[in-house]
């Protein structure tokens, strides 16, 4: 699979561009992802921060997690305007019943893959060497383009989930 995201992104946007990454809880099918797309492209060209256009993007990423992007170099964010994109993210949690909140699920590229596992279930899944530390993990805590690129899928040992390998073999 091919993990390069900076090809899909859009390249003209600041590298300190703000980003929200939401994670489905499950796969999103394809007709799901279609209507989506259209759904992004629809709330981008009317995303607004106090009247004033916000320089946006958003997109289906593996199939199951919704990355929003504003360059905030010509218009920052507003609480106002942030809280227009949740709505619209909870609007796709009701339309298509799946959980996009949800921070005690952790994503990893296990056999090329996206494979999710409550966090309760890391050190279960480390001990039995589903999961190590070369493991790639979604790293959702990113907050801007440049993270994104450089820091959203990385080895677990490289994250904040590193500080559960202590004293795992």
């Amino acid at each position: 699979m091919d993990l390069d995201i900076q090809q899909h992104l859009p390249a003209d946007f600041h590298a300190d561009s703000r980003i929200w990454v939401y994670q489905s809880s499950r796969l999103f099918f394809m007709s799901e992802a279609l209507e989506m797309e259209d759904m992004f492209q629809d709330f981008v060209r009317s995303w607004n921060s106090h009247g004033a256009p916000v320089r946006g993007f958003a997109s289906l990423f593996f199939g199951r997690f919704i990355i929003f992007m504003a360059d905030e170099s010509a218009t920052s964010v507003s609480g106002c305007s942030t809280d227009s994109s949740v709505r619209l993210i909870k609007a796709i949690e009701t339309k298509y019943k799946v959980a996009l909140f949800d921070r005690q699920m952790l994503a990893f590229m296990l056999k090329d893959k996206v494979e999710v596992i409550p966090f309760s279930q890391f050190s279960y899944a480390i001990d039995n060497n589903f999961i190590n530390e070369n493991s790639l993990y979604f790293n959702n805590t990113v907050l801007t383009k440049k993270q994104l690129i450089e820091n959203w899928i990385v080895p677990v040992k490289d994250s904040w989930l590193s500080k559960q390998l202590t004293g795992k073999n």
